[in-house]
């Protein structure tokens, strides 16, 4: 695990040939997937076009070396479409401010960590008032440019250090493992709901209506003397309860 200061200015050394290709400029995030995809170079002879390597071909993070197989890892990102979009998001996570869903302002990034062999991001330094903490990546719902989007619990998972980032803390667990209880207990009600309306269909549908229904406009909603096909019964299921019922105690 590195910390952006740690990789940005490092010198990026070809193996094959023991040169320095340039030195680390800027880290290119990947907002969608939440990675490092790209580390623009910064040489003296490329003023016009902006080169990079693609962090799947570091061979290796040192503290004072980044090392690629060869110089052919270089890229050229006006070259490469997908790259240059993602280096003109200027989506730099430092700075930024944290933010909930629901608009709740948590504190300032100070840092961020990234998985050296993945360029997976970790988590993040905040400052929140006047203390420092950690938040893993896992409450993150959104890197923009000038703030990171992330769930209203996500307090609930800071952490004192940055060195207890990628292992699961009991608190972290605790959280993860109400989350899927509580879609699990929403998905089973959902399965239990469209259970119930299917019954319903299945006992009204070709019966005959003995008498006008009204709906919640006060309106005839179903007239006497209908035969129900499935979209009737549908609909009055969606008008609500009392019109359903009602409609149920008068077939035949």
């Amino acid at each position: 695990m590195k910390n952006s200061s740690q990789i940005t200015g490092l010198p990026i050394i070809s193996i094959a040939d023991g040169q320095q290709i340039g030195a680390v400029k800027t880290l290119v995030i990947n907002p969608e997937k939440g990675t490092i995809d790209f580390l623009t170079i910064e040489h003296e002879d490329w003023q016009v076009s902006v080169k990079a390597i693609p962090f799947k071909k570091v061979v290796g993070i040192g503290e004072y070396a980044i090392t690629v197989e060869t110089d052919n890892a270089v890229i050229d990102l006006n070259e490469i479409p997908i790259a240059n979009q993602l280096v003109n998001k200027k989506i730099k996570i430092n700075q930024t401010k944290v933010m909930t869903r629901k608009g709740a302002l948590l504190g300032e990034v100070i840092e961020f960590y990234a998985d050296d062999e993945t360029g997976q991001i970790l988590g993040m330094d905040l400052l929140v008032g006047e203390k420092q903490v950690t938040m893993p990546s896992e409450f993150v719902l959104t890197y923009g440019k000038d703030i990171v989007i992330v769930n209203e619990d996500a307090e609930q998972g800071f952490l004192d250090n940055h060195e207890l980032l990628g292992q699961q803390t009991p608190e972290l667990d605790s959280i993860h493992h109400e989350e899927a209880a509580a879609s699990e207990e929403q998905q089973q009600n959902t399965q239990q709901l469209d259970a119930l309306k299917n019954k319903q269909v299945e006992l009204l549908v070709g019966k005959k209506v003995n008498k006008d229904i009204i709906g919640l406009d006060g309106q005839v909603f179903i007239p006497a003397g209908t035969i129900l096909t499935e979209d009737q019964i549908h609909s009055a299921q969606t008008e609500g309860p009392a019109v359903l019922i009602e409609l149920a105690v008068n077939v035949e």
